[in-house]
């Protein structure tokens, strides 16, 4: 049994993830007069929640998991189980050590132990069940018989997964990622025609949604059923959306998202998506390339939406506001790591083409 690239990549991009949530927003860096590791001997802190301290220990599920399943089958059972608890206390004793040099921060001991916890019991959840999982499970079969074998559609899973990902932030269109103006500007406030707005929204949804079913189908076996493959991810994505505003929102808004010019976005885009995934190979790498180019530069000249305003405008962010921030993230750099990635896919196949 070979190792699994695509838990290795999982838990590379997990870590990077939770480095930015942590220790976001990134400024404001200065010396606060104390030792950083003052949190580890401080009092414990008065106003914990048990929100506070669910969401700590959540937070490092993924990395007790993701940790085991990437030494497997080099290291297994107790073992794996302790590594993975070193790495997790290790890290987030590093990052809450950092916390203590930003002022929008506070270092806590409640919430490393929380996230050493989430770490063990993730690493317990996942070591019994590793060889399942990685060597005769249902996971296993599907990635067998629908995508492709070897680290480059490892890859090309983990740039879906984030684009899944992405779709929990509320605060985007209907698959409009690659904003940069929250970056480095803030959008423009002048007012523009409604229906300005639902032609702009509905050409970037479609076309995103177009790009991201051109990547799927370029890492999907040969004998795969692509146009239900397309399918499951846009169902998939469509019921992140839907919970990302159940819960960061509010359970009455929870379709907000779906406005006029999402649904016509959707409509184009499933139309397009199943029609393209049928190129070849080249054909869907180059297209799926221009879309995602065409669809960054439309979210970047889409004035405000006059849909959401009145929903977000009321939204507040409280527990969730460093976890927004790393969706925010996530979404304005994906179109970009996208497309690289469909750069390297390119060049790959044209070398192994050539010899």
């Amino acid at each position: 049994m070979r190792a699994s690239p695509l838990a290795r990549f999982l838990l590379v991009a997990w870590i990077l993830l939770a480095i930015y949530a942590s220790l976001y927003p990134l400024s404001g860096w200065r010396d606060a007069g104390v030792s950083v590791f003052a949190f580890v001997t401080a009092p414990w802190p008065r106003y914990q929640t048990m929100l506070d301290l669910g969401m700590n220990v959540a937070a490092y599920i993924p990395f007790g998991v993701l940790f085991v399943l990437a030494l497997y089958p080099r290291l297994r059972g107790a073992g794996a189980v302790l590594a993975a608890l070193a790495g997790g206390t290790l890290l987030s004793f590093a990052l809450e050590a950092l916390q203590t040099l930003l002022p929008a921060r506070f270092s806590s001991n409640v919430d490393w132990l929380c996230n050493v916890a989430g770490t063990l019991a993730g690493a317990l959840l996942a070591a019994p069940a590793a060889s399942w999982l990685l060597e005769a499970g249902p996971l296993k079969r599907f990635r067998a018989a629908q995508i492709e074998s070897g680290a480059p559609a490892d890859l090309g899973l983990v740039v879906l997964g984030l684009w899944l990902f992405a779709q929990l932030n509320p605060a985007t269109l209907l698959f409009g990622l690659g904003d940069l103006r929250d970056l480095f500007a803030p959008p423009s406030g002048a007012e523009q025609p409604a229906m300005l707005f639902v032609s702009i929204e509905a050409l970037t949804a479609g076309a995103n949604l177009t790009a991201t079913a051109l990547i799927l189908a370029s890492i999907a076996a040969p004998q795969a059923a692509r146009r239900f493959l397309v399918l499951g991810l846009v169902v998939t994505a469509l019921i992140v959306k839907m919970l990302a505003f159940a819960i960061l929102v509010g359970t009455g808004d929870v379709l907000a998202w779906l406005t006029p010019g999402a649904q016509r976005g959707l409509a184009l885009g499933l139309v397009l998506a199943l029609l393209s995934v049928g190129l070849g190979s080249v054909a869907r790498l180059a297209l799926a390339a221009v879309l995602l180019m065409a669809a960054t530069v439309l979210v970047n000249i889409a004035p405000s939406n006059p849909y959401l305003a009145a929903t977000l405008s009321v939204w507040s962010q409280g527990h969730f506001l460093n976890f927004n921030g790393l969706t925010r993230l996530v979404s304005s750099a994906w179109p970009f790591a996208a497309l690289a990635y469909l750069i390297w896919l390119a060049s790959r196949r044209a070398r192994e083409a050539l010899g």
